[in-house]
């Protein structure tokens, strides 16, 4: 009989191996690809950074010099506008009363101007009317000379000798020239400033002698005489009127001048008033006559100190028994 033969089982076979050899083949092949790879991506990416760092630190230098220049750009305009500032703070106040200034100046022109066409209309009226009034009433001899009463013994001039009268002087020395001819023969004579100066320092607060020859010396002085002057009459008035005032002496005074600087009309009309009171017979113990000159009307914006001087000597002479007259013309 016989034996059966048992059938042999292979625990290892051939498509076992088959698969477990690929396996470990295929964990292989991976295992070279990412050992591979690795420093290839690793050194591609350092040779870029390199490369940027490399660019950048040639950049540097350019853009360390653009943030300077602009820095220093920043710093100039900064100064300049500081400066600009300082020049406007400075300048405020200057461009403030400059504005003013012109602002008071045009005022002042508007109202010159309308003064000084006021004062034309009013200068024709009173020509008219004393041409009116010299031919109903003719002046008395040796008594009314150009509506100016001329019985006075002596006589004081106060003049005017500041830059507006010099640019007309040769008039002034014809108008006291006619004012001397008006009176052929007086007792005494005097010459003063409008500041109360003498003409002559050796006969202050006295008369000079009335002679042809001291006429002609007092009018060829005066050709060249140019004290100080403040151009305001008040004082060279007030001075006249202390120093030779006299109840038994008939005196006038002659103004000569174009303008009044002082502060007040008013306290001028009350100190004469207070110095020169009336006597017995009711007129004041000085007459106060006044010339106006109109060089003030040949400058622009000075006319109002020519009105200021004209309402000052109309108002003296009308209360000290004088006359004021107005010059139409330098001539």
């Amino acid at each position: 009989m016989k034996r059966r033969r048992r059938k042999e089982h292979e625990v290892f076979s051939l498509s076992f191996l088959d698969a477990i050899s690929g396996g470990f083949g295929a964990i292989v092949m991976l295992l070279v690809i990412v050992k591979v790879a690795e420093p290839t991506v690793t050194r591609d990416r350092g040779i870029g950074l390199e490369n940027t760092a490399i660019t950048l630190a040639k950049e540097l230098p350019e853009l360390e010099q653009r943030i300077k220049s602009q820095q220093q750009q920043l710093a100039d305009t900064q100064n300049l506008l500081a400066l600009v500032q300082r020049d406007v703070t400075r300048l405020a106040p200057g461009a403030a009363a400059a504005r003013s200034e012109r602002e008071a100046a045009a005022l002042t022109a508007r109202a010159a101007t309308t003064i000084e066409q006021r004062l034309a209309v009013a200068r024709q009226e009173l020509t008219a009317e004393m041409l009116r009034l010299q031919a109903v009433r003719p002046a008395a001899a040796n008594q009314l000379v150009g509506g100016i009463p001329v019985d006075s013994e002596y006589i004081i001039f106060v003049i005017d000798t500041s830059g507006s009268m010099q640019s007309i002087w040769p008039t002034v020395v014809r108008t006291l020239d006619k004012v001397l001819n008006a009176y052929p023969k007086v007792k005494g004579v005097q010459v003063m400033s409008d500041m109360g100066e003498y003409m002559y320092s050796q006969y202050a607060g006295q008369w000079i002698p009335d002679t042809p020859g001291r006429r002609r010396a007092v009018l060829q002085r005066m050709a060249s005489w140019a004290p100080f002057s403040n151009s305001s009459p008040s004082e060279g008035i007030v001075a006249a009127i202390r120093s030779f005032h006299d109840p038994d002496k008939r005196i006038s005074i002659y103004v000569f001048g174009d303008d009044f600087t002082g502060a007040s009309v008013q306290s001028v009309l009350n100190t004469v008033a207070s110095i020169n009171p009336r006597g017995r017979d009711g007129k004041p113990l000085v007459r106060i006559h006044g010339i106006g000159f109109p060089s003030l009307f040949s400058m622009p914006g000075a006319g109002a100190g020519a009105i200021r001087f004209a309402t000052l000597m109309h108002n003296l002479a009308s209360e000290n028994g004088g006359t004021f007259v107005g010059l139409p013309s330098t001539r």
